[in-house]
């Protein structure tokens, strides 16, 4: 007769086993102790192992030093190689947050941020495009005008007696017709070529902006999410509105630049017609679009108006250097600083000094950048540096 097992009495182990040792709770069972201990490795003949490497070894130290040396090195020329695209990728990201704002306004209005970006980009492109026919039309017709007088310039040099004796006592004849030789052209055609290599890279810089600008655009939300992304949670609301209220401060200066550019165009245009120029509202053009690089543009518009000047008379060439000496420092040392300070919140002398600063340190991208670093360093002090400072 079976006696009947209860749940808590344990249950016999079958035939042929032993139940297993019982031990504490979370201790693990102890090993047999008729199994050996583990022996060591046998030595394989070539004697026991050293002590580890010593840190501080000198020979280690130094090829780790010069392994770091290289590869700093190594970056160096990488970002030196790379310069020219990493300073054109920069002035499109520059531009596109500029532009931005436009896009923001157009979305606002009921139009999908593609079609925004594509209207931005078409207008963009149009302003290059009047710029460049505004400029050629003056350039090819003086051009063409001065080849055409030159004869008579010639003829009339010969006419004159000091021209002539000059020519004959130092033998000029001679002397251009023997720099006329094959070597001469042979630089002359390596100066074309040299030409001809600068226009194109331009027009593959400029077309490698807009491209840049386009994209940027198309994904400037998503660049800027994604930036937040790599911010802590604690500090990524706080972070996201100072960098917004950057971004604005850029847009507002790309503003203020058009708006300096469009003051300019007008102020050559009312010029032109009065000095009785030709080609008024492509010269206003011209001078417009230069106005729009920092710095250097509104001298070459200058000049390139001077030399239309020069090319229709002598005195009108220098009254329109004296009109954009005058202008230009007027420009540079009223309009400028007041519309900055309007639009970017920026003082007339941090405005100027930044500006001087901007290109004494990295050329045309240190203007670019100068007001809106100024304004956003400006911003970064009085919400944060300050602040901290009255806590402690």
């Amino acid at each position: 007769m079976e006696v009947p097992v209860t749940a808590d009495e344990p249950r016999p182990a079958e035939s042929g086993t032993e139940p297993p040792p019982s031990t504490p709770a979370g201790d693990p069972a102890p090993p047999p102790a008729d199994k050996p201990a583990a022996e060591p490795p046998a030595d394989p003949g070539f004697g026991p192992p050293g002590p580890p490497l010593n840190r501080r070894n000198p020979f280690l130290i130094g090829l780790l030093g010069g392994l770091g040396v290289l590869t700093a090195y190594g970056i160096f020329l990488g970002l030196r190689n790379a310069a020219s695209i990493l300073v054109l990728i920069f002035i499109a990201l520059f531009l596109a947050i500029g532009l931005n704002p436009a896009v923001t306004r157009l979305r606002r209005w009921g139009l999908p941020r593609g079609l925004a970006v594509t209207v931005i980009a078409l207008g963009v492109l149009l302003l290059l495009c009047g710029g460049v026919f505004a400029l050629v039309p003056p350039l090819v017709t003086q051009t063409g005008q001065l080849i055409e007088n030159v004869p008579g310039y010639i003829a009339s040099l010969q006419r004159n007696e000091a021209v002539a004796d000059l020519v004959q006592r130092y033998d000029i004849l001679n002397k251009v017709q023997s720099a006329l030789d094959a070597g001469t052209v042979t630089n002359a055609l390596g100066g074309v070529v040299g030409g001809a290599k600068l226009l194109f890279g331009t027009i593959f810089n400029v077309l490698t902006v807009i491209v840049l600008v386009i994209y940027f655009l198309a994904a400037f939300d998503r660049i800027k999410e994604g930036g937040y992304a790599l911010v802590p949670r604690s500090r990524r609301r706080r972070v996201r509105l100072l960098t917004d209220e950057i971004l604005s401060k850029v847009g507002a200066y790309m503003v203020g630049a058009i708006a300096i550019a469009v003051l300019a165009g007008l102020s050559t245009w009312v010029f032109a017609g009065v000095v009785g120029l030709g080609y008024p509202f492509a010269l206003a053009v011209v001078v417009a679009v230069f106005d729009l690089i920092p710095q250097i543009g509104a001298t070459l518009g200058a000049i390139i108006v001077s030399l239309v000047g020069l090319a229709d008379s002598l005195a009108t060439g220098i009254v329109c250097i004296v009109f954009f000496v005058i202008y230009q420092q007027v420009e540079n040392y009223l309009i400028y600083p007041r519309v900055m300070r309007r639009s970017v919140k920026v003082s007339d002398v941090a405005a100027v000094t930044a500006a001087l600063l901007g290109v004494g340190l990295f050329g045309v991208i240190g203007a670019l950048i100068a007001i809106p670093m100024v304004a956003a360093i400006q911003l970064i002090v009085r919400e944060v540096v300050y602040p901290s400072m009255e806590e402690k």
